[in-house]
């Protein structure tokens, strides 16, 4: 009995569930040195100016995405909310790919001058909500540029933000091959108080040894990432056929779903190469307009079926790398929640209903492991805007404060002592 409460705890620790903490849609990574404090803002002007360019009305934004005609006016007007109101919620400055082997003089530079950005963004309050950076990997070539870039920046922004950091701050560490260079990280990120750290998967080194990356990380993992890209290419794949949909890539994700099940680390897919930005920009004519539209509408679709594959796999996460993304990151998020929510709400109230005991709606039969997933559902719809707050009350017969919770075994506590 011993030895089996002791396997038991020690699995709890290591798969405690899903965490109740609101996870971002999407992490837009951008060159360090480009990073400005307002970069929020002037991300959703530009996307804002996009969809008024190339789709200023719900028919063409339907068209344009390969929206179901229903949802147009529901989803082209909440995106169009949420690129005022949150057109980013997570931000990564990269010092890796999107920033490139520069001097180390010039690399310094803009270490500090990121810093100072994300200084002034903190006491503006012009941050998302979720905000890193992603260093260069660990490897014998760049570890030491790569720890030099940490120090530098976050001795620049602790110095200037008095000690304290961003709420929800983490790094990111790519192109993993051995759990030594996630406990490395982990090691010195405690040295300056970060909690939060975040792994590139882009290798089959750091696939199969995902148990191993997570438990070296010293419980600061909060996200692991796919790397489509560099994981393609590490298995000889030609650059061709490097593409976020190859099988090699269904394959890498499901086996991240395996080893991170009820581990409460959040899953994240790549990116998108295909960037929706016309094709013609000086001396447009009519012909080079229509074929600008083109051009922008199609990298939109694929952009909207790549978030939509990912959510249907169970990837709430992904990456964007352009501002005109956007709108079809919010579109395909969206569509993804509302177009089953009549039925995810009849049998969510009901589950409650029934005091989260098994039941049937229709043909569809729900134990506890399906009621909460439908409570997840709602919870990731509420956090991305999907569904107003204050909606949730009717849609679900819970309060915002329940749905919070994440938990029918919190919420059936609270309302047994309430009666």
């Amino acid at each position: 009995m011993d030895s089996l409460t002791a396997a038991n705890l020690e699995f709890r620790r290591t798969h405690p569930g899903e965490s109740a903490a609101r996870q971002p849609v999407h992490v837009v990574y951008g060159g360090a040195h480009l990073f400005k404090s307002d970069v929020c803002r002037k991300f959703g002007a530009l996307a804002e100016r996009a969809l008024a360019d190339y789709a200023p009305d719900p028919a063409t934004f339907a068209l344009a995405m390969g929206l179901a005609p229903k949802l147009a006016e529901t989803v082209h007007a909440r995106v169009l909310e949420k690129l005022r109101r949150e057109p980013v919620e997570s931000f990564c400055l990269d010092f890796e790919d999107g920033y490139g082997f520069r001097s180390d003089t010039e690399e310094d530079a803009t270490a500090s001058s990121a810093a100072h950005e994300v200084a002034r963004g903190l006491t503006d309050g012009t941050l998302p909500e979720f905000i890193g950076i992603r260093i260069k990997p660990l490897n014998e070539e760049s570890r030491q540029r790569s720890f030099r870039t940490l120090d530098r920046f976050l001795d620049a922004l602790l110095e200037k933000t008095h000690g304290r950091l961003p709420g929800n701050f983490s790094v990111t560490l790519p192109k993993i091959t051995v759990p030594e260079q996630v406990e490395a990280l982990a090691i010195a990120l405690g040295r300056f108080g970060v909690e939060r750290m975040e792994l590139m998967i882009e290798t089959p080194q750091a696939l199969l040894l995902l148990p191993s990356l997570i438990e070296a990380a010293h419980g600061r993992c909060v996200a692991v990432h796919f790397g489509a890209y560099d994981y393609t290419a590490s298995l000889g794949i030609a650059a061709l056929n490097q593409r976020l949909l190859h099988p090699a890539c269904d394959f890498a994700r499901s086996m991240m779903q395996v080893q991170l099940a009820g581990t409460g680390v959040w899953l994240s897919d790549g990116a998108t190469n295909v960037m929706p930005v016309p094709i013609h920009r000086e001396n447009v004519t009519p012909q080079h307009a229509a074929e600008n539209r083109a051009a922008v509408h199609r990298a939109w679709n694929i952009h909207y079926q790549h978030v939509r594959r990912a959510l249907d796999h169970g990837f709430y996460q992904g990456w964007d790398l352009h501002p005109a993304q956007l709108p079809a990151r919010f579109a395909a998020v969206y569509a993804f929640f509302l177009e089953g929510l009549d039925a995810a709400s009849e049998r969510l109230r009901n589950f409650i209903s029934m005091a989260a005991r098994a039941t049937l709606v229709g043909d569809v039969f729900d134990d506890a492991a399906t009621g909460q997933g439908l409570l997840n559902y709602f919870l990731r719809a509420m956090n991305c805007g999907a569904i107003p707050a204050a909606h949730v009350p009717a849609l679900t017969g819970l309060s915002v404060d329940e749905l919070r919770s994440a938990s029918f075994a919190k919420i059936l506590e609270g309302r047994k002592a309430a009666v």
